[in-house]
């Protein structure tokens, strides 16, 4: 079941995108084999959602047999995902430089902050620096407080998962023309920059202003912010178009207010008081009954439990419960090929003995596909 079926994927385990990564692979029907570390040596421990769907095998490379262990599973696969420092991976022996001539097909996919190189392509960082050094957390700040971003969706996740999902993708399709694989070197610090390829057109094109104060996008206007209501919790509003800001007008009775006049952010302060004001006037729930769904481009915004809970997430079946945990589903959705239902995420080491005994039927058989020895 999936798009990815047959598709073989060795996972070293890690933290972040790289078993986020893994995990939307399996979500299309691969199979994803964890690389686990003996517990003494985790710094985190195992498992968890993003480990779902997955199997886990544990080896200790710094030990001889189980290095040579991990050598045969990479050369039994199409790909391979690793999150580690550079270089970490030369001195295990399984650099890629190593597999160039026993697995020339193989993906091998790296996901780090920095990247590959650089100078701070050895140096520490979390989500937070990788937007800061691509400009994007700038476009998070308030007037007259400091800038903030929601944890690890940006640069982990975005940045780093999808866009080594994206190229380990890309080069399983090339490597059907060509038989060849490749290395692809997934920064985060790079694919956190690529998304902000918008703002930078629109900047190019004289349609972004640095200025807050002047930007609706940063927290100024009327019309596209998160604002307070009664009950504490707050109402986002997303009216960007002329049509759609008309009708934010009329729903919140302020038929005063010249619409055509939305993009002169001289009268932002005053307007955007009365529309604070308002929303004050009833609870978040009220607001959304009225407005949710309508034309004025409203939306509650919901704790993750409460997410979880909403009528339209429902619908979707957005989210999914694996061993009694409420996880996000699948995304995207295929019409022919629909990845298979979500499975627990095995404990560390959990298929070592299976695995390790398909490995060496394999091998006895001379069945394993890219099985040679080291050069």
């Amino acid at each position: 079941m999936g798009c990815l079926t047959g598709t073989r994927v060795i996972e070293f385990a890690g933290i972040g995108p790289g078993p986020m990564c893994g995990m939307l692979l399996a979500d299309l029907g691969a199979e994803v084999i964890v690389v686990e570390r003996p517990a003494a040596q985790r710094s985190l421990g195992g498992g968890g959602a993003m480990n779902r769907g997955k199997r886990s095998i544990c080896l200790d490379l710094k030990q001889a047999d189980d290095l040579a262990t991990a050598r045969q599973l990479i050369l039994s696969a199409d790909a391979l995902i690793e999150g580690l420092r550079p270089g970490v991976m030369e001195r295990l022996g399984l650099g890629p430089e190593s597999f160039e001539a026993s697995h020339p097909g193989l993906i091998y996919g790296r996901v780090t902050g920095w990247g590959q190189t650089g100078p701070l392509a050895q140096a520490a960082g979390h989500d937070i620096n990788y937007l800061a050094l691509t400009g994007l957390l700038s476009l998070s700040a308030r007037p007259g407080a400091a800038p903030t971003v929601p944890a690890t969706l940006l640069g982990d996740m975005a940045g780093g998962a999808m866009f080594l999902a994206l190229g380990l993708l890309a080069a399983l399709i090339e490597r059907q023309r060509s038989g060849r694989g490749q290395t692809i070197d997934a920064a985060m610090v790079d694919g956190a920059g690529l998304l902000g390829s918008l703002v930078h057109a629109l900047r190019g094109q004289g349609q972004w202003d640095d200025a807050p104060e002047r930007n609706f996008f940063l927290h100024s206007s009327p019309f596209y912010d998160s604002f307070e209501c009664a009950d504490g919790r707050y109402l986002s509003l997303g009216a960007i178009e002329p049509a759609f800001y008309r009708e934010l007008l009329l729903r919140l009775e302020l038929s005063d207010v010249d619409p055509d006049s939305q993009y002169d952010s001289r009268q932002w302060p005053a307007l955007r008081a009365r529309v604070a004001a308002r929303l004050k006037e009833r609870s978040r729930d009220e607001w959304a009954v009225m407005l949710e769904g309508s034309e004025a481009c409203v939306a509650p915004v919901l704790s993750l439990d409460e997410a979880a809970k909403h009528a339209h997430q429902r619908a979707r079946g957005n989210f999914v419960e694996v061993q009694g945990q409420c996880q996000p589903a699948s995304a995207p959705r295929f019409s022919r090929t629909p990845g298979p239902p979500a499975r627990p995420a095995p404990e560390p080491g959990q298929d070592t003995e299976a695995v390790l005994a398909e490995l060496a039927a394999l091998t006895a058989r001379g069945a394993c596909p890219h099985h040679a020895e080291p050069r």
